[in-house]
């Protein structure tokens, strides 16, 4: 399943409601999973973001819907990448013949 990179920035209502209560985190994950995303890997940061997701989904347009339904909520700001493993990424540049 293709894997994603999701940078989160909370707004002023997000931070407020985790400030307020924190578990809210958890729930959010459990959004995230009923949408059919698997959180493989989570870090809180310093700077300019302030999570950092590591997303599996079944596609480019689940992960789509995930990030317009999560920044619809007027909490958070997402900014998503899709992710190719280095394994993957020199697989495909070993391959001959391709049209570039």
């Amino acid at each position: 399943m293709p894997v994603y990179v999701m940078l989160t920035t909370l707004t002023d209502a997000g931070r407020k409601a985790i400030h307020e209560e924190p578990e809210r985190l958890r729930e959010i994950n459990k959004e995230v999973e009923f949408a059919g995303v698997k959180i493989l890997d989570q870090y809180a940061l310093l700077g300019q973001y302030d999570f950092l997701n590591v997303l599996e989904a079944p596609s480019n347009e689940a992960i789509a819907k995930l990030a317009i339904r999560l920044s619809a909520k007027g909490t958070t700001q997402t900014l998503t990448l899709a992710a190719i493993s280095i394994d993957d990424l020199i697989q495909t540049l070993k391959q001959k013949g391709t049209p570039w």
